[in-house]
């Protein structure tokens, strides 16, 4: 039997690809708010492996506990956790920002992580093995102008990965952090609230990276042997040089 495999922000991006990719190997219990994408996902899975789909928003606390404790019992039975969900709103200095933009960010990139990683972990810890990949970002390791609560909240990510790893490591649990440059994914058309030209010339003059090369990656960590451990791993695209600088043609 398969082993069983969550994934959160399943409804798109970079989410959307890991479940394609690890439907190979794993049983998927698919995590996110867009309930049509979700479903028209789960039809796509379903022809390769079992699927579970759970609407929740990890920014909501009781809807995440609730949706993962009301799992069937042999669903519970988790081994892998992808922390994908998150979001960026805005790209403004601080006097400038929006208090709305920086609740959605640290709520769904921190405390979403936080409440999905509480309620699965226990699972994990009975089983004494698993693996939790968090994803983070180059902005967690640099923080760039106008930038400051997003890199924040993606810093956070990269310390709450080095807790967890002291917290549960000791259960045999691997926690791995996962840091993406530059994706081209949804990710700027939702910071730039839809402003199409504005996203598009995030990418212009390079050649970015896809949800897929970040899927095989995570695919990758996940075919280790027990025994082998990647904690931290970047990647980012040929051309990007640090967190905002690119060699554009």
């Amino acid at each position: 039997m398969k082993k069983i495999a969550l994934v959160t922000g399943a409804s798109s991006g970079i989410g959307k690809a890991i479940a394609k990719i690890l439907a190979k190997d794993y049983n998927l219990i698919i995590c996110g708010r867009n309930s049509e994408n979700l479903k028209e996902l789960t039809t796509q899975l379903m022809l390769e492996t079992e699927v579970r789909t759970l609407i929740f928003d990890v920014r909501e606390k009781h809807a995440v506990f609730k949706a993962i404790d009301e799992l069937e019992e042999a669903w519970k039975n988790i081994s892998v956790v992808i922390n994908n969900a998150g979001n960026a709103h805005g790209l403004e200095p601080l006097d400038k920002g929006n208090t709305e933009d920086w609740d959605a960010m640290i709520d769904s990139n921190i405390k979403g992580l936080l409440y999905v990683s509480k309620a699965v972990i226990p699972f994990l810890i009975q089983n004494k093995a698993g693996h939790i990949i968090n994803i983070s970002s180059t902005a967690g390791k640099e923080t760039y102008e106008n930038g400051t609560v997003y890199c924040a909240s993606k810093s956070a990510v990269e310390e709450i990965s080095k807790g967890m790893r002291l917290d549960i490591g000791k259960h045999g649990i691997k926690v791995t952090n996962l840091a993406p440059g530059a994706v081209e994914t949804n990710f700027s058309l939702v910071r730039f609230k839809g402003d199409v030209e504005r996203a598009q010339k995030v990418y212009e003059g390079f050649k970015p990276l896809t949800a897929f090369d970040i899927a095989t990656t995570v695919d990758f960590v996940l075919s280790l042997p027990q025994h082998v451990l990647i904690a931290d791993i970047t990647v980012t695209p040929t051309t990007q040089l640090s967190a905002t600088t690119f060699v554009r043609k």
